[in-house]
């Protein structure tokens, strides 16, 4: 990701530093782990504890030689320590330290996603309680369907995210897990009791079977998670986007003071931001595809997820906190023009109260389809003649035997059609708190 977009709590995750960090965390656990079980000298492992440290720079510089990144750490953090250096990485195979301190990172990089879907559920509840009562009209198809309210959309909103979180919480608990467990998962060098301890100090769990990784399954889980994540976003964006456009007007994205549009139309307000958030969540959805397909190893394990995760990994993380950060940003400031909601209400003529029409007529005993004739030449008149709808049907003398003008006029209330809206936020919001 470009760095001005980083986040650098998340970026900072997701460094060089880092990752040597975190292994440097489960070589110094692993050593205390067999120091209290008596496999290696206190001393040694307290000394690996004091001095143990590397340098970015060394590690690379061996590397150029080794062409093997963890042999490149080992030696280069061995050279500050001294002769209880034989007692670092003792018993263990890379997988076992790479795949654990990736899971010290992905949980750390789950929460701070998961602390944006909780900000950006507090910008989408406020918002939706402003405009609980704000009407507008409904589209399926792109075509005007039945009123509504804004604050139902946002609702809808919220209470996706809450899934959005459901699945984030429980991919961070599927790769909460390291192993210790050797070349092959046999614990051929040490017992499984030393990685239970080793994932207690790191506050993971042991992976109750591995092979020299821990399954791929996991990360693809978690690739999913985040990409379904950012798909709902695009869906929100992607809204915003429709609403904006010149013809409909309803809702635009926030333009702040001396922004451009355009080089060449200085009169333009795009959907950048929006804009930016369908497409990054293509590459998340793209990503999540590269970790489904580093499930399937060679046996018990080869090299091939590396490099992929290398990449998927990092983009995907950064890429939906920015996301994250931004849409929130979009949602707190986004101008809601009410009056062009109303007005793009009536523009259909009334038609979209045909339903209700229908409904009243089949309860005073039309049949269905009787009823819905009537109603659907009158609706279809107003179309093409540009009528209004409720005028029609008051001249018509099929309707006007069955329904009295006040009911004709009952049946056009938008108190009528939105009456339950208070209901579906009660039940959005208070389900989601209990």
């Amino acid at each position: 990701m470009i760095a001005r977009y980083t986040n650098p709590e998340m970026g900072r995750i997701w460094t060089e530093e880092r990752r040597y960090q975190a292994w440097l965390e489960v070589e110094l656990a692993a050593a205390d782990a067999m120091a209290d079980a008596g496999i290696v000298p206190h001393d040694a492992a307290r000394e690996l504890r004091m001095r143990a440290r590397f340098d970015i720079a060394r590690i690379e510089d061996i590397e150029q030689t080794t062409h093997h990144d963890v042999i490149a750490f080992t030696t280069a953090v061995a050279e500050h320590v001294g002769p209880a250096a034989r007692y670092l990485h003792f018993g263990l195979t890379s997988s076992d330290v790479v795949d654990t301190a990736l899971a010290l990172q992905m949980v750390e990089a789950c929460d701070l996603i998961i602390r944006g879907v909780d900000a950006l559920c507090e910008a989408i509840r406020a918002r939706a309680d402003q405009h609980r009562h704000t009407p507008m009209i409904g589209r399926t198809h792109g075509v005007h369907a039945e009123p509504m309210t804004f604050g139902l959309k946002l609702a809808l909103w919220y209470a996706e995210l809450q899934r959005d979180l459901t699945r984030l919480r429980r991919a961070r608990e599927v790769v909460r897990v390291g192993k210790i467990s050797g070349a092959v998962g046999t614990f051929a060098h040490l017992p499984p009791s030393i990685e239970a301890d080793v994932c207690r100090r790191l506050k993971l769990q042991a992976a109750p079977v591995s092979s020299q990784v821990i399954q791929r399954d996991r990360h693809a889980e978690l690739m999913a998670a985040l990409a379904i994540t950012g798909a709902s976003l695009e869906k929100f964006a992607l809204e915003i986007r429709g609403l904006q456009k010149t013809e409909i007007g309803e809702v635009e994205e926030p333009f702040a003071k001396g922004q451009k549009g355009s080089s060449a139309m200085p009169h333009k307000r795009n959907p950048i931001g929006c804009e930016q958030i369908c497409g990054l969540a293509r590459l998340l959805r793209s990503n999540a595809m590269a970790a489904m397909e580093n499930i399937a190893l060679w046996h018990e394990r080869d090299i091939s997820h590396s490099s992929v995760e290398r990449v998927i990994l990092p983009d995907t993380f950064i890429a939906l906190d920015h996301m994250l950060r931004r849409f929130t940003r979009i949602v707190s400031g986004m101008v809601v023009h009410q009056d062009r909601m109303l007005e793009n209400l009536g523009r259909s003529r009334g038609v979209v109260f045909s339903g209700q029409v229908l409904l009243e007529l089949a309860a005073h005993g039309v049949s269905r389809e009787q009823a819905y004739s009537w109603v659907q030449r009158n609706a279809l008149r107003s179309y093409d003649e540009k009528l209004d709808f409720k005028t029609l049907l008051l001249a018509d003398p099929d309707i006007t035997g069955v329904l009295s003008r006040d009911e004709i006029e009952r049946a056009f209330d938008l108190a009528v059609q939105l009456r339950h809206v208070d209901a579906i936020f009660e039940r959005v919001f208070q389900e989601v708190a209990a």
